[in-house]
């Protein structure tokens, strides 16, 4: 490098060097100067009242969040979408006014977006992660949002966090690194030390956190909402989006080879199967709770890191979703469109959730500047299917054209109009919710407790679920580097579980917890994926076969398996025709080299004549992964001889049989059972 750059790169230094700061061992203030007395609690009227917007911190720490990112969406840049129709069963008139919800098969067209949480719009899909389920009714009424994830509860209680968690939780700032992923230092330091997070982080170790598509997984509105009737009689209410297939994971090992071999996977098989023609359905399911029922359990209702046990406030299925249509346009309907919790309806109405309030803020706040300006509302897909009309005007991005010379309420040139409508016309009422209490920054002691439900999820889990709960954590602590991390952690959860706790310390090297939570909680069988829905329909199955197979037996079987709506697609080491030893021909769709068994539900495998060592080798490699995966594994002819020679014959969900009929009966029963954990594996 010569002097002269020298020179320069020292005058930047020094130019940047008043603008450095490092805030360790510093006060806390606004942007302005102010000293902040609090950074915990939003100002509420009320320990559980609603947050005031006079809370000019929360205002600034909350405005700054939501710009620290353009063009791609701080959280959930990562998503891929869909159109489809949501269909009532049964009107909702007795609990609320929505008229989207009064009479059964009554369809609404809809948009979902599906997302990842922490990583950017390049990472890869099956990452270990909360999932986005935002949904976007297009009513008669005006445009309703259901914002959710596939979690129920969330890290945090206040919205005043929600900068801190997202901080955390995305790559470290001074090397950008781990991205789209948790196991990361300062992620666990936040959990160790906003220990509210205890239960989603539960939820996050747990298999929901690697779910095997968008098709197999729950959506939750997560925070508490109210439905209002015509008689104006209001119940609290929580959403739930229930996946007719059920819902299924991966397994972790799988998950990070699929990023490695298709970092497409999720959105690749929501596009699939809608052009398929299988239409991926979701039941919505309410669970209501009278207002006077709001202090009957021993949680508190608003808190967003509880759920509410669904053996406790049975969920009430009121209609089904089907998503039928893909995206024309990635970047016009996916990217653009913009979800906001706010987005409401006559009949559904706000709680005073802390975190619900604050999200009320700042999702149009998040619009303004990744969409432009405040007119992101006149973009096709975020278009009302209903007229709009008010007093706004200009702005970037404006499309209307306005006539007249009247921008103002009250008027006489143009009649007073555009004028309100009643309420008995359709006008939006909020909730008359009386409200009393002082100005303060607190959080109700009912939100306290962090650790019980975190341990009801733990103790609702199948053996093999908290087995995978157990490696998770130890995967992710494992690659915390400071050892003063990993003990908080450790310490915090034998609070949840001791075992667990001591489990975790043993496999990363920490001192193992002597007291703790060792009780079994009450559980709740809702919580457990052992008790999904377990169906056939969409599986992807991959057959490895070369020329020589059994034509007419194998064309049995492939029809059988269609007719249960499981997908075939024939492996082979080309591409091109294979035949049947009867002159049948089957079109290979990939080889060894363009597949891989993590990329299917389960193998079948048929083998062929005259068949390469490097055939056989590869299709070893493919039985043994799978088999390590717990996946379903079926064999007819030749390939009961790769069963045997990788000694997986005799093992549950490896299913061989001389008659057609019933092998493909059992292989049926093999596929739809997902996982076989009972495995053995050698």
């Amino acid at each position: 490098m010569s002097k002269n750059n020298n020179v320069n790169e020292n005058s930047k230094n020094e130019q940047l060097e008043q603008f450095r700061s490092d805030d360790t061992g510093k006060t806390m203030t606004t942007n302005q100067g102010v000293k902040v007395s609090e950074d915990e609690f939003s100002l509420k009227a009320g320990e559980r009242g609603p947050t005031l917007m006079e809370d000019f911190h929360f205002r600034e720490k909350m405005t700054h969040f939501d710009h620290e990112r353009i063009p791609e969406r701080i959280v959930h840049a990562r998503g891929y979408a869909a159109h489809g129709e949501f269909e009532v069963y049964e009107s909702m008139k007795e609990f609320t006014k929505a008229g989207f919800l009064q009479e059964p098969g009554k369809k609404t067209p809809v948009f979902v977006r599906f997302s990842t949480v922490a990583g950017s719009k390049g990472s890869a899909e099956t990452v270990r992660d909360a999932r986005g389920f935002a949904t976007k009714f297009y009513t008669e009424e005006g445009n309703y949002d259901l914002v959710g994830n596939n979690i129920p509860v969330f890290f945090i209680q206040d919205a005043m966090k929600f900068p801190d968690l997202v901080h955390a939780l995305k790559p470290e700032p001074h090397n950008e690194i781990p991205q789209a992923a948790s196991a990361h230092d300062t992620f666990w330091d936040f959990v160790a030390n906003n220990q509210e997070a205890a239960h989603m982080v539960m939820w996050a170790m747990s298999d929901r956190a690697i779910p095997r598509s968008f098709r197999m997984m729950e959506g939750f509105g997560v925070n508490t909402f109210r439905f209002v009737n015509e008689q104006g009689k209001a119940h609290f209410v929580k959403f739930h989006w229930k996946p007719v297939l059920g819902a299924h994971s991966l397994v972790w090992d799988e998950a990070q080879k699929i990023n490695g071999k298709d970092p497409d996977f999720h959105r690749r098989d929501l596009f699939d199967s809608i052009e398929n023609g299988d239409f991926p359905e979701y039941e919505l399911g309410v669970q209501l709770l009278a207002e006077e029922d709001e202090f009957k359990f021993d949680f508190d209702i608003l808190d967003p890191t509880k759920l509410w046990p669904e053996e406790d406030i049975p969920v009430k299925i009121v209609g089904k979703m089907t998503l039928n249509r893909n995206v024309d346009n990635v970047f016009a309907e996916t990217e653009q469109v913009a979800f906001h919790p706010g987005h409401v309806v006559p009949g559904i109405d706000f709680s005073n959730d802390p975190l619900l309030q604050g999200r009320l803020f700042s999702y149009t706040d998040t619009q303004l500047i990744r969409l432009g300006g405040p007119n992101f509302h006149e973009l096709p897909i975020n278009r009302p299917v209903c007229p709009f009309q008010n007093n706004q005007r200009d702005g970037y991005g404006r499309q209307t054209i306005n006539r007249g010379p009247v921008s103002y309420h009250k008027n006489s040139i143009a009649q007073n109009t555009p004028m309100p409508a009643s309420e008995s016309e359709g006008g939006y009422v909020h909730y008359q919710e009386k409200m009393e209490g002082r100005k303060v920054r607190k959080r109700s002691d009912s939100f306290k407790d962090h650790f019980s439900q975190a341990a009801l999820f733990w103790h609702s889990m199948s053996k093999p679920e908290q087995e995978h709960i157990k490696e998770a954590f130890s995967f992710e602590l494992g690659k915390v580097e400071r050892k003063s991390v990993q003990q908080q952690v450790v310490d915090m959860f034998a609070n949840v579980s001791l075992e667990l706790a001591q489990e975790v310390a043993d496999a990363i090297g920490a001192s193992a917890p002597t007291g703790g939570r060792s009780e079994s909680a009450k559980p709740s069988p809702a919580l457990s994926q052992e008790n999904t829905a377990k169906k056939p329909a969409t599986r992807k199955v991959g057959v490895v076969l070369s020329d020589g197979y059994n034509g007419a037996q194998v064309k049995e079987v492939l029809e059988a398996l269609t007719a249960q709506g499981i997908q075939t697609e024939v492996i082979s080491d080309k591409l091109g025709m294979r035949k049947g030893t009867d002159g049948t021909e089957l079109e290979v769709d990939h080889t060894f080299l363009t597949a891989d068994s993590v990329l299917f539900d389960a193998l079948y495998t048929v083998g062929g004549q005259d068949l390469s060592k490097k055939f056989v080798k590869d299709t070893s490699y493919f039985l043994n992964e799978a088999f390590m995966h717990y996946k379903p594994i079926g064999a007819t002819h030749e390939g009961k001889k790769w069963l045997e020679a990788n000694g997986i014959l005799n093992s549950a969900g490896v299913v061989y049989s001389e008659d057609m009929s019933d092998f493909a009966n059992e292989f049926v029963e093999a596929v739809a059972a997902h996982r076989h954990w009972d495995r053995e594996i050698g």
